[in-house]
């Protein structure tokens, strides 16, 4: 039956406004439901233009239902009655997505006899019912410019105004309003739009989960520029200034990489059921499905370009249209005073073009950049217009490669590798590139894509943190930094193939370093370093960085010293590049400690032996004035402590510090640190109920645990975490580690699961040690029932390396040769592999 038949059914027979209510609820859920099915047949704008007509035949069929059941049979004529309906926001732009609030703006006249403000209520409250996500204001016609002064953010949701239904005679006085509204204070606005759109860039950069709408490249950066164009010239489409503003071509581009995000947005909406615009990794499957893409990275790929492509479109023209409204006379003899040539200015390290200027040489350029003072710069929208528009031939010629290299020569070369990238001329630059533009990296660890994350190791290079990675910087010659930056820069171009990507990469750098004409010998050197660049942080996070054997395998890959030397650096960059605060004091740690090993195990020609290292490390504790002063029962107790790796991970005056407090504690100690992170040291004599504390920190993410027997039955214990607690959770925490000295305590962790072949138990790993290794899925609570099974078979674990990512946990554990541990493999696997 016709719904308009059913309003009148129910209006004819003084039906409740909660049958109508009712009645409009289950037609928007059918709507709803056959949106699936709409987007199949029709995807982009075209879809969001006919679920806006059919919100539009919605809104306009409630506010007539409203009419009739106010006027009954003596409905007035609709022009009459004195208010309008009117769309907002993406709606009013035909551009609202199938979960998005739906912005109103009712605009009426208070005329005795016709009682607008209990229609509007109705109609409201028939929205509301019915289950529509309404945003709205109500105005009377003369209110409508004060509001829009009153916020920035009212006065862009009025220029997007468009009529739904109503009276004709008061939206045409509502549209006078508003253009008196779009006339006003344009320049406050503008930059008020401008100033707002900065802050979100930096809060939603380029990701490897973009925010479809707010993003750098979102949808909001191509709401800023029609904004603008709206406030300027009046526009009702942004394609009203082609050939105008921007060529056809030029807008072409810009719309087709809208279109992607239209279809992108929409396709999240239906998958998550909700206001979702994050492109998330669990997503990506099913709306490469839904969008027809070959492959998750096709699409991944796509929508990452879409966004460079509107955010250098946005970034040129927004400037483009705004010059004559942000110009300032008091400005011009600045700018005269600090003109670079004709049509180029550098003021405040941000470098101008005009937007006239004809196109220049490559060559001119380049040369520009490399006679300018050696620090970071900022780049002006004309200047990157400048560059997006420079046409490079190829193959390039020996003076354009003598111009990179003098570039990369520079100490600040990242602020010129970021405008390249921008204005889409890395890969014509540096061709290896072509291959892993815009290529997502799927793999819980890189918050960027291959392009991005190359880039911001070049930056972390440049700024390095660490005093002591910088003095080893130093140290290296002109041509091996120049060599090193290289390296950092291409290390990942080999992605994206089905060869491994670190062989394909060291492929790809050798023609880029012979046009450079590189020396061979340092050529060679970098083929090893990017075949290798993962080896440094692979070795240190997840394997026993204080055995031998691992730092003698470690070296014979790396080949020598000064490859040591540059793979540490390499290293740090690269972490660094990967995501805010991944680079952290742990495996900062970590590295620095696979540095030294490595470094004294390099520096001797003959094989050094746990037993003689164990001797060189004995030979500095006693060298200590601390140690000296120690009574000489304690020094003897010291030096018998059984296990060699307590004597290679810790400090000598680390190791005097801990036999101090062991001679003093009666029962146990404990010391907590919290910054940068947690760690919790605890020195014992009475037993710890291990497996029952680890349960009860759960919540935290442990990456490495030492446990040593020291003398006369004392232990200890360090667990250090990624996480911190504030100062307040101390005694909390405190009060918890008190309570794990009660043996008979349990606690219960999530249900685990290992696979057999996922546990690896290596009893030749040492004469005193087995290793025993866990890869599997990363599962909240795997540590404690790893421990809680090891202690049931009265195992001694000496330490453990936690290492995990998003998805997977790979950790290794040392645990003493004794209690017939390798007699006992089968039964070990049972245990572990047993459900908990």
């Amino acid at each position: 039956m016709d719904i308009k038949l059913q309003i009148e059914d129910i209006i004819e027979n003084s039906g409740s406004d909660f049958e109508l209510s009712k009645l409009f609820k289950e037609y928007i859920k059918e709507y709803k439901e056959s949106l699936h099915t709409l987007f199949e047949k029709s995807q982009g704008k075209d879809f969001l233009v006919k679920h806006t007509k059919k919100l539009d035949s919605i809104i306009d069929l409630m506010y007539k239902t409203i009419l009739r059941r106010v006027f009954g049979n003596y409905l007035p004529m609709r022009n009459s009655i004195p208010i309008t309906v009117i769309a907002l926001g993406s709606y009013g732009r035909e551009q609202l997505c199938v979960h998005s609030d739906i912005d109103l703006l009712i605009v009426y006249e208070d005329i005795a006899g016709y009682n607008s403000k209990l229609i509007i209520e109705k109609f409201f409250y028939l929205a509301l019912d019915a289950g529509l996500k309404l945003g709205h204001r109500v105005h009377v016609v003369s209110d409508l410019f004060q509001a829009s002064n009153e916020d920035a953010t009212i006065k862009t949701s009025l220029l997007e105004s468009r009529f739904i239904t109503g009276s004709t005679f008061i939206w045409h006085e509502s549209m006078r309003e508003l253009n008196r509204i779009r006339m006003y204070k344009q320049k406050e606005f503008i930059i008020e739009k401008i100033d707002e759109a900065m802050l979100r860039r930096k809060k939603f950069e380029t990701s490897m989960q973009p925010n479809i709408k707010e993003s750098v490249g979102g949808l909001r950066d191509t709401q800023l520029l029609f904004w603008i164009a709206k406030v300027i010239y009046g526009i009702d489409s942004l394609k009203d200034l082609s050939n105008t503003l921007f060529t056809d071509k030029e807008y072409k581009d810009y719309r087709i990489a809208i279109e992607l995000l239209y279809r992108v947005r929409s396709a999240l909406h239906l998958i998550s059921n909700k206001q979702d615009d994050r492109l998330l990794l669990e997503y990506i499957p099913q709306v490469s499905r839904m969008l027809g893409f070959r492959s998750d990275i096709t699409l991944a790929t796509n929508v990452l370009q879409a966004q460079w492509r509107i955010n250098n479109f946005a970034r040129i023209f927004v400037k483009k249209m705004v010059r004559p409204y942000i110009y300032d006379r008091d400005n011009i003899s600045k700018f005269k005073k600090h003109r670079v040539e004709k049509g180029i200015y550098m003021y405040e390290n941000r470098l101008y073009a005009s937007y006239n200027l004809k196109e220049p040489s490559v060559s001119s350029l380049l040369e520009l950049l490399i006679t300018l003072p050696d620090i970071d710069y900022h780049f002006d929208s004309g200047f990157l217009h400048l560059f997006t528009y420079l046409h490079i031939t190829h193959p390039k010629k020996d003076k354009t490669y003598r111009l990179i290299k003098q570039l990369l020569m520079r100490q600040h070369t990242y602020s010129f590798l970021e405008l390249f990238y921008n204005s889409g001329l890395l890969h014509e630059f540096f061709s290896a590139f072509i291959k892993v533009l815009h290529m997502p990296q799927f793999d819980g660890y890189h918050d960027y894509p291959v392009d991005i994350h190359s880039i911001k190791c070049i930056q972390a290079l440049e700024n390095i943190k660490e005093e002591f990675i910088q003095s080893l910087y130093n140290e290296l010659t002109s041509e091996e930094k120049l060599l090193l930056k290289i390296i950092v820069l291409y290390h990942d171009t080999g992605k994206g193939r089905k060869q491994n990507h670190s062989e394909v990469g060291a492929k790809l750098i050798v023609p880029f370093l012979k046009h450079l004409k590189i020396k061979e010998e340092l050529i060679l050197k970098a083929v090893t370093l990017v075949k290798e660049h993962v080896l440094m942080s692979t070795v240190a996070f997840k394997e026993n960085i204080h055995n031998e054997k691992t730092l003698y395998k470690f070296m014979s890959k790396i080949g020598d010293v000064k490859n040591l030397k540059l793979l540490y650096i390499l290293t740090y960059a690269d972490i660094n590049g990967v995501g805010r605060d991944v680079y952290n004091s742990f495996n900062a740690k970590l590295l620095r400690d696979l540095y030294n090993s490595s470094l004294e195990v390099a520096q001797n020609s003959d094989r050094i032996t746990d037993a003689k290292k164990r001797l060189i490390r004995e030979k500095r504790v006693r060298n200590l004035e601390e140690f000296k002063e120690l009574p000489r029962t304690l020094q003897k107790k010291i030096l018998t402590i059984e296990s060699n790796l307590f004597f290679f991970k810790h400090t000598p005056q680390d190791i005097v510090k801990i036999a101090k407090i062991s001679l003093k504690t009666e029962e146990y100690s404990i010391r907590t640190t919290i910054s940068p992170s947690l760690s919790i040291e605890i020195i014992r004599k009475i037993p710890l109920n291990l497996g029952y504390l680890l349960a009860k920190l759960t919540h935290l993410h442990v990456v490495s645990m030492e446990i040593f027997t020291l003398f006369d039955d004392i232990k200890y214990f360090k667990i250090e975490f990624i996480d911190t607690i504030g100062e307040d959770e101390l005694i909390v925490l405190e009060e918890m580690i008190a309570s794990a000295f009660d043996i008979d305590k349990s606690a219960s962790v999530a249900h685990i699961q290992l696979k057999e072949d996922e546990i690896k138990l290596d009893c030749e790993h040492s004469l005193t040690h087995a290793e025993l290794k866990i890869n599997s899925s990363n599962q909240k609570g795997l540590l404690a029932y790893i421990i809680n099974r090891l202690e049931e078979l009265h195992l001694n674990i000496v330490t453990a390396k936690i290492h995990s990512t998003k998805n997977r946990a790979n950790d290794t554990f040392l645990i003493s040769k004794k209690n017939f541990i390798c007699d006992n493999i089968v039964k070990i696997n049972e245990l572990l592999t047993k459900e908990g």
